[in-house]
């Protein structure tokens, strides 16, 4: 895959979570600050800006895309955003072209560092529950088409932010409704499914 090709995708899974706006607005206003919508379109902007703009290869195209997103004004989704961009870059090759287990290594990288900053895990629900199984798709991947590898992280990650529907909201300001955020997806969870979706659209 050449970053010419992975910036389309990463624009492709941009447009997907702007588009999503008004829904992930409306999930944040049962529980939330009713702001994530308006964020994510935020940090989509940011990305997809900067995979348009970015000079060099694939690791200089995650890096502005990181240095993007850290310039925002916004809720507790624009660190987190920025640390697993940034995490991806460090993992990522310097030269044009990544290929299946090049990303696989950028997204572990990724999960590793926002890992550490969030300390959640599934079942908390946040944006980890469709993270997690993403990148696990992604590392347990054995082929060597990169559509495959997206599709496979796509369907894990969706999987992942409705199965948030059955649980307690342990961070942030949903914490403080318990057991009332049951039967409500946690919108981080859902943005970042649709940031995947988006990556599979080739």
């Amino acid at each position: 895959m050449t970053k010419e090709e992975l910036a389309a995708r990463l624009k492709s899974a941009c447009a997907a979570v702007a588009d999503a706006e008004e829904e992930l607005t409306e999930i944040d206003s049962r529980f939330g600050d009713a702001d994530h919508g308006l964020t994510m379109a935020k940090i989509a902007g940011a990305i997809a800006g900067a995979a348009d703009r970015a000079e060099g290869g694939v690791q200089a195209m995650l890096d502005d895309a990181a240095c993007a997103v850290m310039t925002l004004n916004g809720g507790s989704a624009v660190p987190l955003w920025n640390t697993w961009l940034d995490g991806m870059q460090e993992a990522a090759p310097e030269g044009g072209e990544i290929d299946v287990p090049g990303l696989q290594t950028v997204f572990a990288k990724g999960l590793e560092e926002l890992g550490d900053m969030s300390g959640a895990q599934v079942g908390d629900k946040t944006m980890m529950d469709a993270l997690i199984p993403a990148s696990e798709a992604i590392a347990a991947y054995k082929g060597t088409d990169e559509s495959g590898l997206f599709t496979a992280a796509a369907q894990a990650a969706m999987e992942g932010a409705q199965a948030t529907r059955q649980f307690v909201s342990k961070f942030g300001r949903a914490k403080s409704y318990g057991e009332k955020t049951i039967g409500t997806p946690d919108a981080g969870a859902m943005s970042m499914a649709y940031f995947f979706q988006g990556l599979a659209r080739s």
